[in-house]
Parts: C-alpha cells; structure tokens; sequence
C-alpha cells in the first residue's frame, strides 16, 4: 500500500459516520493521524430504510465505541422531509427524473451535518467520500478521485467554496480494494453487504419509487395511454411517473420493435416510447448551475460532461447564458439525456461545476 500524506488541519474533527466500510476507515485513518476525532451519524428518515435510519446509528455508535472516540446523532428527519423528499415527489409529478442524492449532499450532509460540527466545536468534516480537493490560487477545487470505479465527484459538485473549505476526504487517494484491505487488518467490524453498499436511494422501498411517490401522491396513480412520437397508441400506463426516460423494461407494451420510454407528458398524461436509435440526444439545455469556483466561466469552452451518475464523460461545447444557465452541444449524441437528472462539467481531473438537465433541445432522429 502506497505511503499517504498525513491531513493536519487543527483542532476537533467531526466524521460523518454511517455504520458502514468508508467511513468507518476514513475515522480510524484521521485517528492513526493522531487527530482529535468524533463521530457524527444523522437521523434522516425512518427505521428500515438503506441508510441513517435508527439502526445505522446504533451501528455507528458501537464502532466509535470500539475506536473510543465520542459519538453524536444529528436528527434531521423534518429538514430531510422538507428538503429532500418533497422535491423528489414533486419532480416526479412534473415528470422529470430527479437526483436527491445531489441535494442531501449540499443542504444535508454537508449543510445541516456541518453546522451542527461547528456548534460541537469541530474545526473540519470528514466523510468516506472518494473524491479529492485542493487549493490553488487561493480557490478550492473538486478533483475526481483515484479510484474511478467509485470516484463520486458527480454527487458533490455543488459544495460551496465555505463548504470545501471545511472538508476532509482521507479515502481521496485509496482505492476500495485497499480500504477493505485495511478494514480487515485492523478487524474493523463494518458491513459490507449490499445494503450498505449500495448506490441506490436511501429511503425508496425495494418494490421501486412508484409505491413511495403514490403513497404521498395517491392522485398520480392515472390510468393513461403509451403512445409512439406520431400518436399510436400501444399500450396503457397506470401513472407516467412510474417511468423514466430511457427505461426498456416494464413498459408494458407489444411491439415488433425494442422500445424506449422517450418522453412524459403529465399534462396529457401520456407517455411516449420510441425505438433507441431515436433517444440520441445531441444538445440540451441546463438551469440552475453551481459553480465551484463561485464564478461561470467568461465565454463559451470546451469540457466533458457526464449525464447521469452511471455513464461516462462525453465531449461537449457549454455555452454559458447568464450566470446559472447554459447550452450544451455534445461532440457526440447521448443516449437518454433525461430532464431532472444532473449535468455534471469536467475539465481534466477538475469538476466545473453542474446543473439540472432542464430540456433537449434536438435528437439525432
């Protein structure tokens, strides 16, 4: 295992604990540093749920136990309701396809996690997070990790400059292999099952999404038509934000064709399929940027951009129209670009920055 520079910033240290392999290395790594730690679990949602229920925090408790560093439970369960859960309805009523995982990462982990350290008198916040950050020319960048099977850069590009300011990354250099690598020499008793492993949303049910959005919007379970872009109707639906753009699977339709959910259409309550050759998108438009540097770049500029979590980069042209807006022609069309989504920029090793996929302007028919 390759030599790692020590972090040392002063005074108390504040790890965001889940009860699961990376943040529990990232803890004892800080606490092998010689550092001041405390762990610090937040209470999100309900008991049952994939991560920071009751259950993770008794789990995160008794590593801090084992590792003798004080433990404290944040409970966030109201502004996790208010911030998350109900824009994640709310998108889908308007039939989008949002990213909650985006938000909990700016307005919860390290918004409400972050000035409850500061109130406990932590100077820094540590997570388990795969990602880098440096300073240069008195700014702070958000680089991409090491490991880029679990680099999660896409999650965090809308940490504010006061908030990267504040946070650690020890697992910004390590790969999985050699987290688990260390977890086992130092018989660190943390879970690795899929549970919490997982990417998948915390608190949506195993049975999918649908069932949590109907149980707050029940009026969303409408019987409506499948049709094709010229009007064919193929099938029936039982709510369109049961669906997502780009999703082969559960359509519910015959065809002698493979086809794809291509749009939704809540105001006629329809939802339109197409062959893949017709979901190719070449341009689109994004709104509400977050920039990392705190600035929109002065002209238009070559990067990449990554579509969604589990793609990769593709070339683009972004053209910035005002300050939070912007115009995206791709070098090469994407499958599925999808209204809700994130639309993360990459230049080299350095996020940019990153909006919400607001509307495809044209695709490769």
């Amino acid at each position: 295992m390759t030599d790692r520079a020590p972090i040392t910033p002063p005074g108390l240290i504040g790890v965001g604990m889940s009860g699961g392999l990376d943040s529990t290395v990232a803890a004892a790594l800080l606490q092998e540093q010689g550092r001041q730690v405390m762990g610090l679990t937040l209470h999100m949602f309900k008991e049952g749920s994939r991560c920071c229920s009751i259950e993770d925090i008794d789990r995160a408790r008794r590593i801090c136990d084992l590792l003798e560093i004080p433990h404290a439970t944040v409970n966030v369960v109201e502004y996790f309701r208010q911030t998350i859960i109900e824009p994640f309805v709310a998108e889908y009523a308007r039939g989008r396809t949002p990213s909650p995982c985006v938000l909990c990462n700016q307005y919860v982990k390290f918004g409400a996690l972050h000035t409850r350290a500061l109130q406990l008198g932590c100077t820094h916040v540590a997570t388990g997070h795969y990602v880098r950050v440096d300073r240069r020319d008195g700014r702070y960048r958000l680089l991409r990790a090491r490991d880029r099977s679990k680099d999660q850069s896409y999650f965090l590009h809308r940490l504010s400059q006061a908030q990267l300011a504040r946070c650690l990354f020890p697992l910004e250099s390590w790969t999985k292999a050699e987290v688990a690598a260390y977890a086992r020499d130092r018989g660190l008793p943390v879970n690795t099952s899929s549970k919490f492993e997982s990417q998948d949303l915390c608190f949506v049910p195993d049975d999918g999404h649908a069932s949590f959005v109907e149980g707050i919007r029940p009026d969303l379970r409408a019987t409506g038509e499948i049709e094709t872009p010229e009007g064919r109707t193929v099938g029936r639906h039982e709510g369109f934000h049961r669906f997502t753009v780009g999703q082969r699977k559960g359509l519910g339709v015959a065809a002698t064709e493979r086809l794809y959910v291509r749009q939704l259409d809540p105001a006629r309550n329809r939802v339109v399929v197409a062959t893949r050759d017709q979901l190719y998108d070449r341009e689109f438009t994004a709104a509400d940027i977050h920039w990392v540097s705190g600035t929109p770049p002065p002209q238009p500029l070559a990067c990449e951009v990554r579509v969604r979590y589990r793609t990769g980069m593709a070339g683009c042209r972004l053209e910035p129209q005002g300050d939070r807006n912007a115009r995206i022609l791709l070098d090469e069309p994407q499958f599925a670009v999808t209204p809700g989504q994130a639309a993360v920029f990459y230049q080299d090793e350095e996020v940019l920055g990153g909006g919400w996929i607001e509307a495809v302007v044209s695709r490769k028919i």
